[in-house]
C-alpha cells in the first residue's frame, strides 16, 4: 500500500525507451489519451497541473499487475473517495454506478453478472437459442439449475445413457471451490442453488491430459458494441493423465484444469517459457503452434472462438445496455474484461464452459508476467483515459445522453443554435431503427450523409482500434452484418459502425481521412455544421402511400411515418420515435443457423 510508483521503478532506467505521456489522436480537436507503459520504457512526466490529475482509487482487489502498469505512467493513489481517474476493483450492484463521474472509469459494467454467473450464462443462452435457433447457440453443455429444474435434471438423466457423468458447480464460485464430478443422483449435494452440468467427457487431449483455454474478452462499449480479443492467453492443464473411468470422478487433479486446484498437486510442473510447450501451464501461441505441427488448423478454431465469444457477449447486450441508461453517467465510465474459460472437444470444437467477470490477474510465475503484463498494458491504452478539465472535476449535476460517445468528456458542448441538427439526428436514428428486415441495401445509406453524433462515435471508434497493441477487435468487424439479428433490439451505433467497416475496411485511409475532414472543422462538435449537410427523409419517404412498397417497413409502419408528417413549425421526431408504451421491434431469428432473413445478402456477398 506504500507508494505504487516504487513498484514500477526500472532497474536500469537509463536502458529504458522514453515515451511521450499522452498519445495523439487520429484526428484534429479531438483530445489525447494518457499512454500506457511497458517494462522496457519509461513515461515522461507531465507538467505538476496535469500530473496531479494523476490519480487512481484502490482497491482491496487492485492486482499488482495493475498497480505496476498505472505505476509506470505516474498516476498516485487517491486518499479520497472522488478525485480519482480510474479504478479496478469488485463489482458493485447497479445503482452504485451512480456514484461515478463523468471523467471516472471502472472496470465492470452494470449487468455483466448476466454472463458472469453460471446460472444466468445458461439461462440466457437458452434464450438466444429459443430467439435464434439451437443450432447458433450450441457452444455450451447443457446445464440444470437447482432446486428450479430438479424435474428436467431428473427426466434427463433417466433418459441418458448409464455410464453418463455430470458436472456439479456452485453458480458464483471461482478458482474450483466446491465443483466435482458425479456419476449417481444420489451423489447430488444437497445445498442449493447448484448448477449441474453435463461432463464434455470426451475432450481432446496433449499428453493424456485434460487443458482448458483462458480467453481475455474486453468490452469497451456496449453502443455500439465493441468487443476485443488479446491474442494471446493461457492452456491451462490438468496434472493427471485423464481417464474416463467412473472410479476416477473424484480425482480433482485429473478432471479440474484450475490452475488453484492443480498446483497443489506434488505432480504439478510449472512453466516459465512462453514459446515452451513443457509443464501444465503454456502460453496460448504455444497452443496454436504445437497443433499446427500437428496438422491441426489452428485458425479456423480461433474463428470459432470468436464466434462463440461475440453471441454470448451479445447475450448480455439488453441487459447491459438498459442499466447503463439508468445508472451510468457516459458510456465512458465502463469497460469490462472477461475471463472467458473454454475447452475443446474431441473434435476440436470449442465449448463454452464459464465467464468470469474479475478474471484473476495474479502472476504467480515469469509466463504469467509476460502475458498478463502486455494484456493490461494494452488494455488501459485501448481503455481511453483522458485528461479531464478543471470543470470536469469540479460536481456537476447535468449529465450527457447515453448515446453519446467518451470523446464528450474533453470536446467543447455543442453552441447553441443546435436544434435543428439534433432533430435530424433523431429523425434518422428512428428511421433506421424501424427497419424490420436487416437489408443491407437499406443499411448502406446510413453513411451517405453522417450526423456530427455519427462522427463522434466513428472518431472513437477508429482512435480506439488504432490503441489496441495485441488486441483483435471482433466486434465491429466487416462480417459484423451476420450478427445484427442476434440483437434482442436493433442498435442505431451497432448498424453505423457495422456499415463503416464494411465500406472502408479494405481502404481505412479513406475512411480516416474522410473523418479527418469533418474534425478540422469541429463538426464532431457541433460546430461547423451546414444545414444543406444535414440529414433528412428521402424523398421516397414523402410519396403516396399506396405507391411505397420499399425497405421493408409494414403498413403499420409506414402509416405511422406517412400519416403522422408534421405541419409547418411541427416537430417531426415526435412521428418518428417510438412511444414510451411501444418499444423498438424485437429482431427474431428462429430459423437457425441456415435461415436468412429475406432480403439480407449472403456473407460472401457482404465481404465482397
Amino acid at each position: 500500500r506504500s507508494c505504487i510508483e516504487c513498484l514500477a521503478q526500472p532497474a536500469e532506467a537509463q536502458d529504458k525507451v522514453l515515451k511521450p505521456a499522452l498519445v495523439c489522436s487520429l484526428f484534429p480537436n479531438v483530445p489525447p489519451t494518457i499512454y500506457f507503459s511497458t517494462r522496457d520504457e519509461t513515461v515522461e512526466k507531465l507538467p505538476w497541473e496535469q500530473r496531479k490529475l494523476l490519480r487512481w482509487k484502490m482497491c482491496r482487489v487492485t492486482p499488482n499487475i495493475v498497480k505496476q502498469t498505472i505505476g509506470r505512467s505516474h498516476f498516485r493513489i487517491s486518499r479520497k473517495s472522488n478525485d480519482w481517474l480510474g479504478c479496478w476493483g469488485h463489482h458493485m450492484k447497479s445503482p452504485g454506478f451512480k456514484a461515478i463521474r463523468e471523467h471516472q472509469k471502472l472496470n465492470h459494467f452494470p449487468g455483466s453478472f448476466q454472463i458472469g454467473r453460471k446460472d444466468r450464462l445458461w439461462r440466457n443462452l437458452v434464450k438466444m437459442q429459443a430467439r435464434c435457433g439451437k443450432k447458433e447457440f450450441n457452444f455450451f453443455p447443457q446445464s440444470f439449475i437447482l432446486p428450479q429444474d430438479i424435474r428436467s435434471l431428473r427426466k434427463a438423466w433417466e433418459e441418458g445413457a448409464s455410464r453418463q457423468k455430470w458436472i456439479v458447480k456452485p453458480p458464483a464460485s471461482a478458482r474450483g471451490i466446491g465443483i466435482q464430478v458425479i456419476h449417481k443422483w444420489s451423489q447430488l449435494p444437497k445445498r442449493r442453488p447448484l448448477l449441474v452440468q453435463r461432463y464434455l467427457h470426451k475432450p481432446y487431449l496433449i499428453g493424456g491430459k485434460k487443458f482448458d483455454l483462458r480467453i481475455y474478452v474486453y468490452v469497451t462499449c456496449y453502443d455500439p458494441l465493441r468487443v476485443y480479443l488479446f491474442k494471446d492467453g493461457l492452456v491451462r492443464f490438468a496434472s493427471c493423465k485423464y481417464s474416463s473411468s467412473m472410479e476416477s470422478l473424484s480425482n480433482k487433479f485429473m478432471h479440474l484444469t484450475n490452475y488453484s486446484v492443480n498446483k497443489k498437486n506434488t505432480e504439478y510442473k510449472s512453466n516459465s517459457d512462453e514459446t515452451a510447450c513443457q509443464g501444465h501451464k503454456w502460453a496460448l501461441k504455444a497452443l496454436w503452434s504445437y497443433l499446427t505441427q500437428k496438422g491441426v488448423n489452428s485458425e479456423a478454431i480461433w474463428e470459432k472462438i470468436k464466434d462463440i465469444v461475440i453471441k454470448t457477449i451479445i447475450a448480455s447486450e439488453p441487459y447491459v445496455n438498459s442499466l447503463v441508461k439508468m445508472y451510468v453517467r457516459r458510456p465512458y465510465c465502463c469497460h469490462e474484461l472477461f475471463g472467458f474459460d473454454i475447452m475443446l472437444d474431441e473434435n476440436l470444437k470449442p465449448w463454452v464452459l464459464e465467464v468470469n467477470i474479475s478474471p484473476s490477474l495474479h502472476s504467480n510465475s515469469p509466463l504469467d508476467v509476460s502475458i498478463k503484463g502486455q494484456m493490461i498494458r494494452d488494455l488501459l491504452n485501448l481503455a481511453g483515459f483522458v485528461l479531464p478539465s478543471m470543470d470536469n472535476m469540479a460536481s456537476r449535476t447535468q449529465t450527457r445522453s447515453s448515446s453519446t460517445c467518451s470523446l464528450g468528456s474533453a470536446l467543447k458542448e455543442k453552441p447553441k443554435p443546435v436544434s435543428e441538427h439534433l432533430r435530424a439526428e433523431k429523425m434518422k436514428k428512428a428511421y433506421y431503427l424501424m427497419q424490420k428486415i436487416p437489408d443491407q441495401d437499406f443499411y448502406s445509406s446510413v453513411l451517405d450523409i453522417l450526423t456530427p453524433d455519427d462522427v463522434r462515435i466513428l472518431v472513437e471508434t477508429e482512435d480506439e482500434y488504432s490503441r489496441r497493441g495485441q488486441f483483435e477487435r471482433v466486434f465491429p468487424s466487416h462480417i459484423s452484418m451476420r450478427y445484427l439479428r442476434f440483437f434482442e433490439q436493433p442498435r442505431y451505433f451497432n448498424i453505423l459502425v457495422t456499415q463503416w467497416e464494411l465500406k472502408y475496411y479494405l481502404n481505412r485511409h479513406k475512411g480516416l481521412e474522410l473523418l479527418k475532414n469533418w474534425c478540422v472543422k469541429g463538426y464532431h462538435n457541433g460546430e461547423g455544421t451546414d444545414l444543406t449537410q444535414m440529414w433528412s427523409l428521402p424523398k421516397s419517404f414523402f410519396l403516396p402511400k399506396s405507391s411505397i412498397q420499399s425497405n421493408g417497413f409494414s403498413k403499420l409502419e409506414l402509416g405511422r411515418l406517412g400519416t403522422c408528417l408534421p405541419s409547418a413549425g411541427e416537430d417531426l421526431t415526435r412521428c418518428l420515435e417510438p412511444s414510451p408504451t411501444q418499444s423498438l421491434p424485437l429482431n427474431k431469428c428462429t430459423g437457425g443457423a441456415n435461415q436468412r432473413p429475406a432480403g439480407c445478402l449472403s456473407d460472401t456477398a457482404l465481404v465482397m
